[in-house]
């Protein structure tokens, strides 16, 4: 059992029976206030792809990442009355990754919930992508545009039956396949494991925090504080102060002092080793 009141508390919404206009309104609060994050392995703190823990922690006020929003949120869905499946997924970060469902991302959908532009009523939600959709995308191939970004939806050629998101050109990966069929949250174990402790994880070699709403996205990679959209910016948050301070009034995320003392001297080891990559 989750927190439900808790957790739509958290988002800022009421209580309401399932419908179209709910969905889209529980997808857009949940990447609004919910940051994509990955401090607890900067923190030193295990997790689990637990749904019931992940919930747990995103009302007490943080976030995490696919494993954690969208289990999390599945659970929610399923608690408010929405027929929602888990579906393994697979992130492609770049062109010379292989695409396909390679188990390191969760992906949702919802059905049982038509409109005139979607009779079918099946829509892809995901609250787990970071910088990707806003808004849940029906499940019908073609282009769709969500403020100034613009995502394809289609058949997977690495997955046959299955469903691929090819992601706008300035968003972090390329594109997204999922599997059709349903599977459990222990399809996940292993490569949450790797994710989070493996040296060669991305989670593991940069603190990444992001943030999605109508107009744009706010990234923070180590230090450096992105905002895409339709004008972007980039600025180096090299004083303590004003990190902390951009983790809680662009992000959402209140650190306690211990927790400040353990992450602040990592960010800049890791920063002071980025900036000698780049002089090279």
């Amino acid at each position: 059992m989750i927190d439900v009141d808790g957790y739509l508390r958290r988002l800022r919404l009421p209580s309401a029976k399932p419908s179209a206009d709910g969905l889209f309104a529980l997808q857009r609060a949940h990447v609004e206030r919910v940051p994509y994050e990955t401090l607890p392995i900067w923190l030193g703190r295990s997790t689990s792809v637990n749904p019931a823990e992940s919930a747990e922690r995103i009302v007490s006020g943080r976030g995490g990442y696919c494993f954690h929003l969208n289990g999390a949120l599945s659970e929610l869905l399923s608690a408010l009355g929405y027929a929602v499946t888990r579906h393994f997924g697979g992130v492609q970060g770049s062109a010379t990754d292989p695409a396909g469902a390679r188990g390191n991302h969760l992906v949702l959908t919802v059905g049982g919930l038509p409109t005139e532009e979607n009779p079918s009523g099946e829509w892809l939600v995901d609250a787990g992508l970071g910088d990707a959709i806003h808004s849940p995308l029906p499940l019908i191939e073609g282009v769709y545009e969500q403020g100034p970004f613009t995502y394809r939806l289609r058949p997977s050629e690495a997955e046959p039956g299955g469903w691929r998101l090819d992601h706008d050109p300035r968003g972090s990966f390329v594109g997204m396949d999922f599997r059709k069929v349903p599977t459990e949250m222990t399809a996940f174990e292993s490569e949450h494991v790797r994710l989070s402790t493996s040296p060669e994880s991305g989670f593991v070699r940069v603190l990444a925090i992001q943030r999605r709403d109508a107009t744009g996205v706010d990234s923070l990679r180590g230090l450096v504080l992105t905002r895409v959209g339709d004008d972007s910016t980039s600025t180096t948050l090299d004083r303590e102060g004003d990190y902390f301070a951009a983790l809680g009034d662009v992000f959402g995320l209140h650190l306690t002092s211990e927790e400040r003392t353990i992450l602040w001297p990592q960010l800049q080891e890791s920063h002071g080793k980025w900036l000698t990559t780049q002089q090279q």
